[in-house]
């Protein structure tokens, strides 16, 4: 894992975290990115309204995605949130997005979990890694005791990645969201620091 980058820039007021795995990387967004994220969300509307609202249209422009990766800067400046591009090796093509997110400070010092890959690297084991990865920061950079997740009990694959990065079901929370105009229970996943 890569996280001498982060310590370097947080010395010098750099808000970039990049970590290497095996098969991919993960970097925080920049305000650059915002055209490949819109490409991103773009390509994989559909596919993603499986398990997750369908937004309105505006959404799917690159005015809408560059004020998101603000937002996001503006959250890792104060350590609330981390978003992350999930990157092929090698390249510089973004093929998901994963972030930490709703960080507490104790008595919590918990955070949520929450990512989405690109329709055509979904199988691969790689964002099973970039789970591994971003939840190693959180524990180890960040701090957190807890990491947590949502996911529908129908999200076999999602279900499988956490299992595989190390979450333990802990119950079903009935009717938590509402997608595409019906509520849907969620199970509640989560991991501790080792």
């Amino acid at each position: 894992m890569v996280l001498k980058i982060w310590n370097l820039l947080k010395k010098k007021g750099g808000n970039v975290v990049l970590i290497e795995g095996k098969k991919c990387y993960v970097r925080t967004f920049q305000e650059k990115d915002a055209r490949s994220l819109t490409g991103l969300v773009s390509r994989n509307k559909y596919f993603w309204s499986t398990y997750e609202p369908l937004n309105r249209p505006d959404y799917y422009t690159v005015d809408t995605q560059y004020k998101k990766i603000q937002e996001s800067l503006y959250l890792m400046g104060t350590q609330r949130e981390f978003t992350f591009g999930i990157y092929e090796l090698g390249t510089d093509y973004l093929i998901g997005h994963i972030a930490i997110y709703s960080v507490k400070r104790l008595p919590y010092s918990s955070g949520f979990v929450g990512y989405a890959m690109d329709e055509a690297y979904v199988g691969k084991g790689i964002v099973t890694e970039a789970v591994e990865l971003v939840a190693n920061f959180a524990f180890e950079e960040i701090g957190l005791h807890r990491i947590e997740a949502y996911v529908a009990p129908e999200n076999r694959p999602s279900i499988r990645v956490l299992e595989k990065a190390g979450f333990q079901q802990e119950g079903l929370l009935r009717k938590l969201l509402y997608i595409n105009g019906k509520w849907v229970d969620h199970y509640m996943y989560a991991r501790l620091e080792k």
